[in-house]
Protein backbone atom coordinates (compact mmCIF):
# COMPACT_ATOMS: atom_id res chain seq x y z
CA UNK A 1 0.00 0.00 0.00
CA UNK A 2 3.07 2.32 -0.06
CA UNK A 3 3.53 2.50 -3.70
CA UNK A 4 -0.15 4.12 -3.48
CA UNK A 5 0.70 6.76 -1.24
CA UNK A 6 3.40 7.46 -2.95
CA UNK A 7 1.74 7.92 -6.58
CA UNK A 8 -0.89 10.92 -4.99
CA UNK A 9 1.45 13.56 -6.02
CA UNK A 10 2.27 12.20 -9.30
CA UNK A 11 -0.12 14.70 -11.29
CA UNK A 12 1.05 17.91 -10.27
CA UNK A 13 5.00 16.52 -10.38
CA UNK A 14 3.59 15.53 -14.05
CA UNK A 15 2.55 19.33 -14.52
CA UNK A 16 5.38 20.54 -13.00
CA UNK A 17 7.35 18.76 -16.10
CA UNK A 18 5.55 20.02 -18.26
CA UNK A 19 5.20 23.68 -17.57
CA UNK A 20 9.22 23.70 -17.12
CA UNK A 21 9.77 21.69 -20.84
CA UNK A 22 7.66 24.87 -22.08
CA UNK A 23 9.71 27.64 -20.18
CA UNK A 24 13.13 25.98 -21.58
CA UNK A 25 11.34 25.86 -25.10
CA UNK A 26 10.18 29.23 -24.90
CA UNK A 27 13.60 30.38 -23.54
CA UNK A 28 15.80 28.27 -26.53
CA UNK A 29 13.20 29.89 -28.89
CA UNK A 30 13.81 33.71 -27.86
CA UNK A 31 17.56 33.09 -27.72
CA UNK A 32 17.36 31.45 -31.79
CA UNK A 33 15.53 34.28 -32.96
CA UNK A 34 17.17 37.21 -30.90
CA UNK A 35 18.02 39.37 -33.49
CA UNK A 36 14.80 38.92 -34.89
CA UNK A 37 13.34 40.18 -31.12
CA UNK A 38 15.69 43.10 -31.26
CA UNK A 39 14.79 44.23 -34.70
CA UNK A 40 11.22 44.74 -33.85
CA UNK A 41 11.52 48.60 -32.70
CA UNK A 42 13.56 49.41 -35.42
CA UNK A 43 10.77 48.87 -38.31
CA UNK A 44 10.25 52.54 -38.87
CA UNK A 45 13.55 54.27 -40.29
CA UNK A 46 13.98 57.96 -40.90
CA UNK A 47 12.75 57.79 -44.43
CA UNK A 48 9.46 56.50 -43.21
CA UNK A 49 9.27 59.76 -41.27
CA UNK A 50 10.27 61.67 -44.00
CA UNK A 51 7.36 60.66 -46.01
CA UNK A 52 4.77 60.78 -43.60
CA UNK A 53 6.27 64.68 -42.86
CA UNK A 54 5.83 65.53 -46.46
CA UNK A 55 2.56 64.13 -46.71
CA UNK A 56 1.00 66.08 -44.44
CA UNK A 57 3.32 69.45 -45.74
CA UNK A 58 1.32 68.82 -48.78
CA UNK A 59 -1.98 68.50 -46.83
CA UNK A 60 -1.89 72.10 -45.63
CA UNK A 61 -1.11 73.43 -49.68
CA UNK A 62 -4.53 71.84 -50.44
CA UNK A 63 -6.57 73.81 -47.80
Amino acid sequence: MKIINEERAQGSAEMILIFGGVIVIAIVAAVYYRTYLTGLGNEINTTDVENVTNSISNLKNLF
